[in-house]
């Protein structure tokens, strides 16, 4: 089975199917592409795809090894280049931590796992990855 179905609905903007669950996402072209920038660009989907994709890791490390982070949230900049060719140059990440009460062992397991992420993984080299926390 596919994992989404996309319908261009005219005005740069897509209709994006999530075909298990039935949710949708819409993606607009941004401001500084011919774009209303309305919704989430398909940039600015592959920035929060890493953010929450870490994000998820995190979590399951956490229940693997019997803590939470419940609560934890995660704050994306994506930066573009324009030269030679418009394309994500940077993703910057800031993870705040500081409403969970974790332990020098479980801060060291969360600040392992960006490098475990399968979208970061995915990503180009070229793709500045910027990671920070707060606890």
């Amino acid at each position: 089975m596919h994992t989404s179905e996309t319908t261009y609905t005219g005005n740069l903007r897509t209709e994006n199917l999530h075909v298990r669950s039935g949710h949708v996402v819409v993606t607009d072209a941004p401001v500084d592409n011919k774009g209303k920038g309305e919704a989430f660009s398909p940039t600015d989907l592959v920035a929060t795809g890493l953010c929450n994709c870490i994000l998820t890791i995190m979590g399951i490390t956490a229940q693997e090894h019997g803590f939470s982070i419940e609560g934890a949230k995660g704050k994306t900049t994506k930066i573009m280049a324009q030269l030679p060719l418009r394309r994500i140059a940077e993703i910057k990440i800031e993870y705040d931590f500081t409403m969970c009460t974790l332990t020098e062992k479980q801060i060291a397991l969360i600040k392992k796992v960006p490098s475990l992420c399968p979208v970061s993984l995915s990503l180009s080299k070229e793709v500045k990855q910027s990671i920070s926390f707060r606890f």
